[in-house]
């Protein structure tokens, strides 16, 4: 059964992983297939080169994609993934390095015209510096942003809050102007029986819903003499209308007077025969 992908077919060529083995040699830390993709590990310093080999060399002419992780325990904590398409094999492979906050990695600039902007995002988000990009400013947050985002140990709360000055021209960070009281917060939901009576409650007088209610007599379903009495009564009682005309008032003469029509002459069909075709040997 042929399974159906919204993402394009791409191959995985046999003896990809030695080939591309022999070619980066001492550059090459790992090498192994991850969800069907060939993934190469390689030393930071050199990943311009192996970059370099796997675009002239194996016919992997673009650049798809950069992208950073985070793992705050190790010694080195970011890993940068490089993720290639060669247009003439139709093959993927990723090639990745690790990374600290002082450690820079080379720029990609040198090969490919997108890896500006794609470096840029990593340092963005992540603070990876990338030596010899000319242009590494944020490209995601705003000028003035402090830290990075997609860090693991980016702070989720505080008492600052960040927002754009007009007279300033930039980003600029000041307290919270909220009184710190109304950080505290009651989720306890009445219907989940809070132990405290909510504002208002007090007013409430809840009649008995268990009882059933009963119409045991006339008053109680608003029937009677005094409901028949009271709906005979006229609504438009004294109104204008009522008092100019009464049960006596007779109608007005027409104001004009249009003469009797003369009488059609000719022969005229019943409705009936008048919506059915007429017959060929009718005229």
């Amino acid at each position: 059964m042929a399974v159906l992908h919204s993402a394009p077919r791409f191959t995985q060529i046999d003896g990809l992983e030695a080939t591309l083995t022999r070619a980066l040699g001492d550059h090459l830390l790992e090498a192994h297939d991850e969800h069907g993709e060939l993934l190469l590990t390689v030393k930071r310093d050199s990943i311009e080169g192996v970059l370099r080999i796997l675009r002239d060399d194996h016919a992997y002419q673009q650049l798809m994609e950069i992208a950073g992780v985070d793992y705050p325990s190790r010694p080195e904590r970011f890993e940068v993934v490089y993720m290639l398409l060669s247009l003439t094999t139709n093959s993927r492979i990723m090639v990745k390095c690790t990374a600290s906050e002082d450690t820079p990695v080379p720029t990609a600039t040198t090969l490919w015209p997108n890896a500006g902007w794609l470096e840029r995002e990593v340092f963005d988000l992540y603070g990876v510096l990338f030596a010899g990009n000319t242009d590494l400013r944020r490209i995601l947050t705003d000028y003035g942003f402090e830290g990075h985002p997609f860090r693991k140990d980016f702070p989720l709360t505080g008492y600052h809050e960040l927002r754009y000055s007009e007279d300033e021209k930039r980003v600029v960070y000041e307290p919270v102007e909220l009184a710190q009281d109304l950080r505290q917060f009651d989720f306890m939901s009445p219907w989940e029986g809070a132990d405290y009576v909510l504002p208002g409650d007090e007013k409430a007088d809840m009649p008995p819903v268990d009882d059933p209610k009963t119409t045991e007599s006339p008053k109680q379903t608003g029937a009677g003499a005094k409901a028949d009495d009271k709906a005979a009564d006229k609504v438009s009682a004294d109104a204008p209308a009522e008092k100019d005309g009464g049960e006596d008032a007779t109608a007005p003469e027409p104001t004009e007077d249009q003469p009797s029509r003369a009488k059609r002459k000719g022969k005229t069909s019943d409705t009936v025969r008048a919506t059915e075709p007429k017959k060929k040997d009718e005229k």
